[in-house]
């Protein structure tokens, strides 16, 4: 596999510190993506940018940025004239201070990437500043410009390699009590519903295994996929579940803790999302589950979920 071509290249600056840097995005998209077609063809649908007034077509080169006004009329703008304000492709991540990264909600948090010695000969400056992060888990708030855009940015230190996750502004974040002005007053935390709760959630505790979690629903898009191509008959998951009543709220609670302190006990083997279809069979055979050979994959797993 060929390497990640940088996103962003410049310098990591800490005082009187500068280290060339690479910026390479830590992140991947899985998301399936869909062309849109009309029902019934194998007609592409695609959009055109034209005139709303006259219809016409309108060649990118001649289109131009309207700002709309409290009144209706726009202001408009030139491409050149936001180039012109703009900060200009930075080539500087200074360090501006640091802080403890527990106290960083995380609704500022954006997008992760990595953060790497542009070359070996600056890897003892790197090593160095990355061990020092490690020792005082503290990350660095910096801010620089990616494509056109100014970031605020934290860097901080991963296994092994420097982490720089993009954050939002202050400014970005809405006003909680002004989306939600509904929300439910505090109420006192007591009572044996409350203590429930806690039960309930130290049954269900375990450690962070990010690998335990895989985006089933886009498994069963690609099955779904498969199974459209094939002709077979696509089989709907199953419906949500039931809002809890709250009259039901301890009975629900008490059949819950009692349900997670079961699965505690038990031995953790592999997630069914990392068996094969043929490991799934052959599970689902062992533990008798009716209409086996019929199922696909995603009802294989769910049957799977339901029997355990």
């Amino acid at each position: 596999m060929a390497p990640k071509r940088p996103v962003w290249s410049g310098s990591l600056t800490l005082g009187l510190v500068t280290v060339p840097v690479r910026l390479y995005s830590a992140i991947e998209d899985h998301t399936v993506h869909f062309r849109q077609f009309e029902r019934g063809t194998s007609d592409r649908i695609r959009y055109r940018r034209v005139n709303e007034r006259t219809g016409d077509e309108v060649e990118l080169a001649e289109i131009v940025k309207g700002y709309e006004l409290d009144d209706g009329d726009y202001v408009l703008v030139e491409p050149e004239e936001l180039d012109e304000i703009a900060p200009g492709r930075s080539k500087s991540l200074d360090v501006e201070a640091f802080a403890d990264i527990a106290d960083i909600d995380p609704m500022f948090f954006d997008r992760t990437y990595w953060l790497a010695p542009a070359s070996s000969d600056y890897d003892k400056p790197y090593s160095l500043l990355l061990a020092a992060m490690a020792k005082t888990d503290k990350a660095g708030v910096a801010k620089f410009v990616l494509r056109g855009r100014e970031y605020l940015a934290l860097v901080r230190a991963g296994d092994g390699v420097m982490l720089l996750d993009t954050l939002h502004f202050a400014a970005d974040l809405r006003d909680r009590e002004k989306s939600l002005p509904d929300l439910p007053e505090k109420a006192p935390a007591r009572g044996k519903e409350f203590d429930m709760a806690v039960d309930l959630i130290e049954a269900l505790t375990e450690d962070w295994r990010p690998e335990d979690y895989r985006d089933s629903f886009t498994d069963r898009v690609h099955e779904l996929i498969a199974a459209k191509r094939k002709g077979d008959k696509v089989t709907p998951a199953a419906e949500a579940a039931e809002p809890t009543k709250v009259v039901d709220l301890f009975e629900a609670l008490q059949r819950s803790v009692k349900n997670g302190k079961r699965r505690g006990k038990k031995e953790k083997g592999p997630q069914l999302s990392d068996l094969t279809k043929a490991e799934l069979d052959e599970l689902a055979r062992e533990r008798e589950i009716k209409g086996r050979s019929k199922m696909k994959r995603a009802d294989l797993e769910r049957a799977l979920e339901e029997a355990s």
